[in-house]
């Protein structure tokens, strides 16, 4: 057997070559079945919305606590941690209040939000039902943004600067 037979042995026929190029690149019609899905999955009415989000349209890291009514009483919770030009979904149900109540501050902990709602929050990770005596139940006394939402179900805050 020589050199040439050998290699024809082992090439795959032009039309099986075309074959195999046409699986690997897919026709028209294929594309747009692909495409098609993506978009599908991407538009389900069955994927979760953020219902409340908050954007940090600033140059530095800001951690955020957020305040809203939870059956019937003031409930914070915190933290997130939201990096410059960057949006966090804070609340994934449904908005049922008017008013939610925010609390930021930069890395080093000083507050970048002013407001005038005192809210109970701690220095790690927490979850704290009621607003009264933080310091007397171990708590810091913060004070949060209200937050209009107009009764919309769903609701973006844009963090633009800070208000000492």
């Amino acid at each position: 057997m020589d050199l040439r037979t050998l290699r024809s042995l082992c090439q795959p026929s032009p039309r099986k070559q075309r074959s195999r190029l046409r699986f690997l690149l897919p026709g028209r019609a294929a594309l747009a079945a692909l495409l098609g899905a993506a978009l599908l999955s991407i538009l389900s009415p069955n994927k979760a919305h953020a219902e409340f989000t908050v954007c940090n349209q600033t140059l530095d890291v800001v951690n955020l606590a957020v305040g809203q009514k939870v059956d019937n009483g003031d409930q914070t919770d915190g933290w997130w941690t939201i990096g410059a030009n960057q949006c966090v979904n804070v609340i994934r149900e449904e908005l049922t209040n008017r008013y939610i109540y925010l609390y930021a501050t930069d890395v080093f902990g000083h507050a970048i939000l002013n407001g005038s709602t005192e809210m109970c929050i701690d220095r790690r990770r927490f979850s704290i039902r009621g607003i009264d005596e933080c310091w007397q139940r171990g708590h810091i006394a913060a004070r949060f943004v209200e937050v209009d939402t107009l009764e919309q179900a769903r609701w973006t805050y844009f963090l633009t600067g800070s208000s000492p």
